[in-house]
């Protein structure tokens, strides 16, 4: 996949093969499954929906009681977006977003990276990664398609 670029229309565009199309379909397709499960011991779950005040457990719990629900419907929401507009792309080779969909590339290629940093013991961004040299590879590949669509998207 090529990086993403803003039109003079603002359309922001990629080029991409069906397979990155497919595999980016499948990521997403997994977080959405994930948060959906609701499985709060998972450490991929823990990493997108973590702790409003991680030193208090109570309260912590409250906020989450409130929030949880809305906050996973908006995640799952933003991998749809990902998978129907790559849906178009398989065919035409081309990703093709308007703001609003940019959007919830962004959101979601967030909670993508963050599942992987998870299953890499990934903590911080200067951390070395602990694990499978091809999770690690789709970890960096995915930062680099969330930082050209920043790009593209701010201008």
């Amino acid at each position: 996949m090529k990086a993403f670029a803003a039109r003079d229309d603002g359309v922001i565009v990629a080029a991409i093969s069906r397979d990155e199309a497919l595999l980016l379909q499948n990521l997403a397709s997994q977080v959405s499954v994930l948060l959906r499960e609701g499985n709060a011991n998972d450490p991929a779950v823990i990493r997108m929906l973590p702790d409003a005040y991680p030193g208090d457990p109570a309260s912590s719990a409250e906020f989450r009681r409130y929030t949880a629900s809305g906050l996973i419907d908006r995640k799952v929401s933003n991998a749809d977006v990902v998978i129907v507009t790559l849906s178009a792309a398989i065919d035409s080779g081309e990703v093709t977003l308007d703001r609003g969909q940019a959007q919830a590339w962004l959101r979601s290629l967030t909670d993508i990276r963050l599942s992987l940093a998870s299953r890499l013991g990934i903590e911080s961004d200067d951390q070395e990664p602990n694990g499978d040299g091809v999770l690690q590879g789709l970890y960096d590949w995915l930062g680099f398609l969330q930082n050209s669509l920043v790009e593209a998207v701010g201008g």
